[in-house]
């Protein structure tokens, strides 16, 4: 028996959320609890007409450090619509065009459950 009530929302390791720009389009993107902040893919970003960057941050990775600039962007994920920011980085080798950081993951109030699928 579950015990523990919250009032935070569900959401899985994946997620379709729409990201408002000078268009609006539906990603899947992927859930990162080990990220402090999201990130988007450069192109995609620029295809959504985010910009410009508001500043540059510095992201430290098991690959070193590097310095990204970040945009602001409207997001909606499950049925929360906030505005975040991401940093912009060269996304095209991965699956996942748009990585969903602690940032939106602590002012949405989620929860992450590795079994929930995006339906």
């Amino acid at each position: 028996m579950n015990v523990y009530k919250s009032d935070k929302k569900v959401i899985g390791l994946t997620e379709d959320i729409l990201i408002y720009g000078q268009t609006v389009k539906r990603v899947k993107a992927r859930v990162d609890t080990g990220a402090t902040k999201s990130s988007i893919d450069t192109k995609l970003s620029e295809e959504l007409g985010l910009g410009p960057a508001i500043g540059k941050t510095v992201i430290k990775s098991a690959s070193g450090q590097t310095t990204r600039p970040v945009v602001r962007a409207e997001i909606r994920l499950d049925d929360k619509k906030m505005i975040v920011d991401f940093t912009t980085i060269n996304r095209s080798h991965m699956k996942y065009k748009v990585l969903i950081g602690q940032n939106v993951l602590i002012k949405g109030g989620f929860i992450i459950d590795p079994n929930k699928k995006t339906e």
